[in-house]
């Protein structure tokens, strides 16, 4: 009966040019894998968030988090609703089943919050929104705005209407998000004594407001020829602007804005700040796109600040802040240099035991071919590098030898019973094959189970047992092909 080796030690030119292949086409494949901190995974969790101001926790719970759990929790899917109210706030949480498709969830919450809104409150200031949670899209990069003589409010205005959209264009970024201040905005505090010194009430604050801020068309004269239309333009975007509104005029008698409210200039969220290097900062948080790069994308980033410094104001500063790409940068270089001090010790170890250089060779090839299969497979399931593909590929460069070290041991058994190498290789092969194959069977069925794990951990390891499977049905493969032939035709006797 031949042997599964066989074929492949009779024709070693094929065999040669498919192991070179195999090197090429796990080089390109390993240059095309993305590279992230942990695997991809679309966690099925989403939080959705209302407010309303001055209401308190119970209140909040009661009139607003009840009537969207109960339109919530009909959806279905759901593992875990997590609500939490306090002052002015409610976020609720909801855990989807694994295997959820996020988007469907996304808009069945969409459908639960409208069918929600006529149980809510009608004093809402903004409709109840929601976003999904990934912690595998926390930002890769933060760049921090600072300035000596220019005010937070005006740094986020340009950083919201010229830096975060141009990071935004760049490939592989998901989404530029600013916070550490916010717009700039007139704030109206009212002084109650002087509303009932004047017999004005808040609504009548409100309504002037309004009615001296409107953007809209005044009206239209119409002609035999031609017609003109008026428009009115008045938006006022000052304190002082905003001072001079008359609230009420009666017998002569005006009363001003500024005469019962202190009115400034501010931004729209006072509790928002961030700093850096003792300074009040700006902050731009940087996605990546879930299947980008993550070193590639934050290296084009950092490539387009200079450009970006000649687009803003002289008085700013652009700093990073934050850059996760640091560890991972690290550990795939320390990949790289176990990988190649393994090849070289596993090439030594052989070496001192058989004292000849091919035997030695077809052991030490064995890694970079395993290995370079492995990213090929990797890429092709869509696998990046991250922390447990690379603990995987580190633990798997044990197993990898294993079945070479086998072959070349019974092949020299062999020898030593005064066979030809030729003839040696072709019977070590055939009384070994099957044993590699078991080993290697065996192998796999160990990691078989992390690949079922249920769960979030299951979902994160199943890549780790997926490329330690690929390492170890390569290097089968390989030491029942390459390495027997080049046992078989250059080993000298």
């Amino acid at each position: 009966m031949a042997s599964l080796s066989e074929p492949f030690i009779r024709r070693p030119v094929g065999t040669t040019l498919l192991a070179i292949g195999l090197f090429l086409v796990g080089a390109v494949a390993y240059n095309f894998l993305p590279v992230a901190s942990i695997p991809s995974v679309d966690f099925p969790s989403i939080r959705v968030s209302a407010s309303r101001p001055g209401a308190d926790p119970t209140i909040m719970s009661s009139t607003v988090a009840a009537p969207l759990e109960r339109r919530l929790g009909e959806i279905a899917g759901i593992d875990q609703i997590t609500s939490t109210s306090s002052l002015g706030t409610t976020s609720i949480s909801l855990q989807f089943a694994i295997g959820r498709n996020i988007d469907r969830a996304a808009r069945d919450v969409q459908a639960a919050i409208n069918a929600s809104l006529a149980d809510l409150p009608t004093d809402l200031p903004t409709l109840p929104n929601f976003r999904k949670a990934n912690p595998a899209a926390a930002p890769v990069l933060i760049v921090a705005l600072t300035s000596k003589t220019m005010l937070p409010s005006a740094i986020y205005d340009v950083a919201d209407t010229v830096i975060a959209q141009r990071i935004s264009q760049v490939p592989g970024v998901g989404e530029a998000t600013v916070s550490g201040a916010d717009q700039p905005a007139v704030r109206i505090q009212l002084n109650p004594g002087a509303l009932a010194t004047a017999g004005i009430a808040s609504d009548d604050v409100r309504n002037a407001i309004i009615n001296a801020n409107a953007i809209g068309p005044v009206g239209a004269f119409d002609g035999s020829i031609l017609g003109e239309t008026l428009a009115a333009n008045p938006q006022m975007r000052t304190a002082a602007q905003f001072r001079d509104i008359v609230i009420k005029a009666a017998n002569g008698n005006f009363v001003k804005l500024s005469d019962v409210a202190n009115v400034l200039d501010a931004t729209r969220n006072t509790r928002s700040i961030a700093w850096f290097n003792k300074q009040p900062a700006v902050l731009i948080l940087i996605t990546k796109q879930q299947d980008a790069n993550v070193i590639d994308t934050v290296d084009r980033v950092k490539a387009l600040l200079p450009e970006l410094k000649q687009w803003i104001p002289g008085g700013v500063e652009i700093s990073i802040l934050s850059d996760r790409t640091g560890t991972i940068r690290a550990n795939v270089e320390d990949m790289e240099w176990t990988l190649g001090a393994t090849c070289v010790l596993v090439m030594l170890v052989v070496f001192v035991f058989v004292r000849r250089m091919t035997p030695t060779i077809a052991a030490g090839i064995s890694v970079p071919l395993a290995l370079a299969g492995t990213c090929a497979m990797m890429w092709v399931a869509g696998f990046s590098i991250n922390n447990l593909s690379l603990m995987a590929l580190a633990v798997c460069v044990g197993f990898v030898v294993d079945d070479a070290i086998v072959m070349i041991e019974n092949m020299y058994r062999n020898l030593e019973d005064g066979m030809k190498p030729y003839q040696a290789a072709l019977l070590g092969a055939k009384q070994i094959g099957f044993t590699v194959l078991s080993i290697s069977i065996s192998l796999v069925a160990a990691f078989t189970p992390l690949i079922f794990m249920e769960g979030i951990i299951g979902r994160l390891f199943r890549e780790f047992s997926l490329t330690l499977t690929f390492a170890i049905l390569v290097s089968m493969v390989v030491s029942l092909t390459v390495t027997p032939m080049i046992c078989a035709h250059y080993i000298k006797t």
